[in-house]
């Protein structure tokens, strides 16, 4: 059982703090965190532990939700131009709150800008992108 320390704060103050959550998502190295802590708010400092990981590769996504969770599936699909039925193997799947997802949605949007800035705005329906290419040669 773990033991109890004793606080020197008042106990308003020590049941204020209790209270007050402060929950972000994991910046990207080196990027400033988007909001600053509210005055009395606990605030957190995040490690990431990635020694564990395990990397994978998906072009297509679905995206589900329930009234409490949103379920990305990921996959890959090995013949994106192929007619009729094809199979895409689900590999992975996220399953997240609402909360974490619009921060993940703040969080991809951030680098999609920066990243369309540096080199241009990507096109994501396939056939536009293969004509593009076709017409440029």
């Amino acid at each position: 059982m773990a033991e109890k320390k004793e606080s020197k704060k008042p106990e308003a103050e020590a049941k204020q703090e209790e209270q007050a959550t402060s929950t972000q998502a994991a910046e990207p190295a080196g990027q400033p965190a988007a909001a600053q802590p509210q005055p009395g708010a606990v605030t957190q400092t995040l490690k990431v532990d990635d020694s564990d990981v395990v990397a994978g590769y998906a072009n297509f996504c679905r995206v589900q939700s329930t009234p409490e969770e949103l379920i990305l599936d990921l996959g890959l699909n090995p013949n994106p131009f192929q007619p009729g039925e094809v199979t895409v193997k689900v590999s992975q799947r996220i399953i997240m709150n609402h909360y974490t997802a619009k921060r993940l949605l703040h969080a991809l949007s951030m680098a999609l800008q920066r990243h369309e800035a540096a080199f241009g705005v990507l096109e994501t329906d396939v056939r536009r992108r293969v004509a593009a290419r076709a017409v440029a040669r």
